[in-house]
């Protein structure tokens, strides 16, 4: 069987963002919006960097894959390196069944690169909610790690 080193990405950004100097390089404008019929479901944002604020709408083949989709479309323009992230697995988790429909559910990602693999995990009510904070970690983690190269050089 093979083993691949998989970066706990959400552990190296809370490390990040409890030091004063950490910025992040992009922010969410006034969260999300997901309208999901349950056939096509159209995800909006808003992402402000670099002095700039993109709006973007998308679809996807769930509500998720519309959230990637639309934080990824949204992104490439600021931070073109985005293109070659891809989510390689999604996974959820109810974590107390006799809660019924109003249980935690932590969801966790693996990105790659296609040279790298990082998780993200977040926990949340909400599926959708968890799956976003998720997407935008695991972007946000791809471009610092690729500042970070950059400014090594």
């Amino acid at each position: 069987m093979l083993n691949y080193e998989i970066e706990d990405a959400t552990k190296v950004l809370a490390i990040a963002r409890s030091l004063k100097k950490y910025r992040a390089p992009f922010r969410i404008v006034d969260g999300y919006r997901l309208i999901d019929n349950g056939v096509d479901p159209e995800a909006t944002v808003q992402i402000e960097a670099n002095n700039r604020v993109i709006h973007e709408a998308s679809n996807g083949a769930g509500p998720v894959d519309a959230l990637a989709n639309v934080l990824k479309k949204g992104l490439i323009p600021l931070f073109p390196e985005i293109a070659r992230v891809k989510l390689v697995d999604f996974h959820a988790d109810i974590l107390d069944s006799k809660r019924g429909t109003s249980t935690d559910v932590e969801v966790t990602i693996i990105f790659t690169d296609g040279a790298e693999l990082w998780k993200v995990h977040s926990l949340s009510e909400n599926i959708n909610n968890a799956s976003f904070n998720v997407l935008v970690d695991g972007f946000e983690y791809a471009i610092l790690k690729w500042t970070l190269r950059k400014k090594k050089k």
